[in-house]
Parts: C-alpha cells; structure tokens; sequence
C-alpha cells in the first residue's frame, strides 16, 4: 500500500513551526506495517495545494492531509480537496453538530469564521476530532482514501488511533493482526535500556520488535508482534519485559507521571501537599492537571524566597543561615511545615539552584535537594542537574514525583536516575 503525506501551511515553509506531526504519522502507521513512501510540504496557497492534491492522489493508495483546518482565510484544504475533486463547498451536517457540541461544552459561541470549519467537500466523510473544533474529513479521489487532519498536535495524535489506522485498515483490507504492548519508563535512559536490554535478553527474538519513543520526561517503549499468532509470544516478552523494569515502569499505554503519582496517591488513600522552591509550582501543575486530583491533593506553597520560607513553611532563620536554602535540614523542614499547615497525609519538598547564577563551590548551579514522606517517617536526598534552567526545572519535578510514587508503592527509592548527568547519589 502506497502512502503519501501531504504538509500545509506558511508556518512550516518558514521555519517557524517544526513539523512533528508526519514523525507522529509515520511511527503510527508503522502498527500496520505500513511506512510512507513519500512527504511533501507545501505553503498556504491554494493552486499548488490543488495540484499537489491531484498528483499525489493519482500515485498514492492511501493520501493523509495534514493541517489548513481552522477557521482563518489561510486555512484552504477544504478548499482544495474540492477543488481537486471537482465538487463544490457545502455545510455538512455531521460537521455543524459536532461543532454545536464542541462550543456547547465551552459555552462558546460560535462566530462566521467557526461556521467555515463545517464548510466541507460535498460527498465527503467526517472523522471525529474529540480535542479540537475542526473535524477531519476524508474523500475518495482517483482511488486514493485522501485524509485530512487538523495540524494541532494534541488533536491529531488521538486521531490517528482512533480514526485514521481503522479507516487505512479496512481501505486496504489489512488482515494480518498486529499485537502492540506499550509501556512507560521513567528515570531510566534509552542507551541505559539498550544496554541493559542487551545484557539481561541475549535472547530477544527477531520477530519481536522492541521499540524507543522518547516523550519528555517518559519513555515509551513498544513491544510489537505481526500475526495471529503471534499474540502468546507478544504476551510472554511483554511480561518478561515488565519483570526485570518494573522498578521504571509508570503504567501502559499514554499513562503520564503525574497520572501514575496521583494513581499511588488515590490507591493508598494519601492527601498530598507540596512546599515548592525552585520549581516554583512545577509539581503542584502537574498532579492538578489530572483529573480527580482533588481527591489526592490538598495545598501547594511556593516559598521562593527565605522569607517566605518562614513565614509560610515555619523553617527556622537558624537553620537558613546555618545550612542555606538549599540543603537537606531546609527541605525537611519545608515538609514537615507544609504537612502542619496542610494537614495533609504526605509531603514533597523541593529546594535548588537553578541557575544561571546562585551557585557556590560548595553548592554549584544544578544542586537540588528533595524531601519526601510522612511526618513520622520524612526522607530526604541531594541530585545534582548541570543542565539549562527550564530543563533543570523540569527535571527535578520529574524526579521528585518519581520519589513520592515509589515510596508509595515500596519500590526501591536510591535508584541512579539518569547517570550520564553525573549526579550524586543517595547521601
């Protein structure tokens, strides 16, 4: 099956947005056996969109429009799919009602220029977009099933599971099955998983392709098996796999950090409450962003300053002056402050140096110190980050979380996460 990609919009030619989304499409397409055999990228302008459409439509099986969807005089692939089509523009019905519903459950109201993102192809198809406003749409031409999708990537990515793999399955009569475990890693390195991989499974077999997707700060690893009968092998590694990480393993599927904290949380029935430094707020985003978070999290103190320290977590100036901010006594104190004023259950505190400047001999841009756990039983343990601001940051939040998450669930706590930053070790 040939399968092409089309790119629009002004934006990629110009560099200012870098396309991700055919990446997105291509390691997708790959659970069905399929690559793309060609990826063209072409500007906002409708007569060479139009031809682009045409030609690769008349070479392609399988033809997956990405972007041009939104409400805007820029966005024209509704006008060019009909154009190349030879059909004119119409209001589709599915189309309005999913747009009805999408402002009705924003308490939006829709204006002229939403009102476009149901003006279709006649005679096409809708594909459902649950995250976006702007529904894809498909049509046939010269043979070739031609897809197109909005360029959002939060919108596109649940697309393509959902929507686009099925439609391209049953448009090429694919048959074969294929059985796909995925599972999400973290504190753990893709060369120190291949490593480990490689010494621990000499025996890994060809015909299960073992798979590396990095998505900040998880890995995502897929364990992938092509047959009927192949779903007993696919089982089997799989579990195998799980054995020997599960220490690294978050969850299955898109399972995400914050879910997998706020999941430990919820199953041994712990309130949570955070004192913040050098994250400023980082952690308490992340658990909040979850649903149901409410259940498992209670307050958050960002005490960036040493005043705010006192004031807000009770650590003593004594303490401040005698071991500074950013030491274990501090974030032991921030915890257990945070947990009186809180009255939560368990508590993560977080202090560092983020940089670029602040750092001393004694404690250089990159120290962080992390404390963790319940009043009767706090724990605390020093990282060191040489790494940019934002990524220092987003680090150390990532760690912290990771922490509070295997204390819960008695997992192991002193593990090396991510040696090649030289880190310290438990003190």
């Amino acid at each position: 099956m040939k399968i092409s990609l089309l790119l629009t919009g002004n934006e990629l030619m110009s560099g200012d947005t870098i396309d991700s989304n055919s990446a997105v499409i291509a390691k997708s397409l790959r659970d069905l056996a399929l690559l793309p055999f060609k990826k063209l990228v072409v500007g906002d302008d409708l007569e060479l969109l139009t031809e682009s459409i045409q030609s690769l439509a008349q070479k392609s099986d399988v033809l997956i429009i990405n972007g041009g969807l939104g409400p805007t005089v820029d966005d024209l692939t509704a006008e060019a799919l009909a154009a190349a089509a030879g059909v004119p523009i119409e209001r589709h019905p599915d189309a309005m009602i999913e747009l009805e519903k999408w402002a009705r459950a924003r308490g939006f109201v829709l204006t002229e220029s939403n009102l476009k993102q149901a003006d279709l192809p006649q005679g096409c198809e809708i594909i459902l977009n649950p995250r976006g406003s702007a529904v894809g749409f498909s049509l046939m031409l010269h043979d070739c099933l031609v897809m197109c999708t909005p360029g959002v990537p939060s919108e596109l990515r649940p697309m393509i599971e959902q929507e686009l793999l099925p439609r391209i399955r049953q448009h090429g009569a694919i048959t074969t099955t294929t059985h796909i475990s995925r599972l999400r890693m973290f504190g753990i390195t893709e060369s120190g998983l291949q490593d480990t991989i490689n010494r621990v499974f000499p025996d890994w077999p060809a015909e299960v392709e073992l798979g590396f997707r990095v998505q900040m700060p998880v890995i995502e690893i897929k364990i992938s098996t092509i047959g009927d009968s192949s779903l007993a092998l696919n089982r089997h590694w799989t579990e195998r796999f799980l054995a020997h990480f599960s220490d690294y393993i978050i969850g299955r599927d898109s399972t995400r950090l914050t879910q997998a904290l706020n999941t430990a949380l919820a199953e041994h029935g712990k309130v949570l409450t955070l004192a913040e430094s050098c994250t400023g707020g980082l952690i308490a985003a992340g658990v909040t962003s979850e649903p149901g978070s409410s259940a498992v999290f209670t307050a958050g103190y960002v005490t960036y300053s040493n005043a705010a320290k006192m004031q807000m977590l009770g650590v003593s100036e004594q303490t401040l002056d005698q071991y500074g901010a950013v030491s274990e006594q501090v974030v032991l104190e921030m915890a257990s402050g945070a947990l009186q004023a809180s009255g939560a259950d368990i508590a993560l505190a977080i202090s560092g140096i983020a940089g670029p400047d602040g750092g001393s001999p004694d404690k250089p841009v990159g120290t962080v110190w992390m404390a963790w756990g319940e009043a009767d039983a706090l724990q605390a343990r020093k990282f060191y980050f040489p790494v940019a601001r934002i990524a220092f940051q987003r680090t150390a939040a990532a760690i912290a979380m990771d922490l509070l998450r295997r204390q819960l669930n008695k997992l192991p706590t002193d593990v090396d996460y991510f040696s090649e930053l030289k880190k310290t070790t438990q003190r």
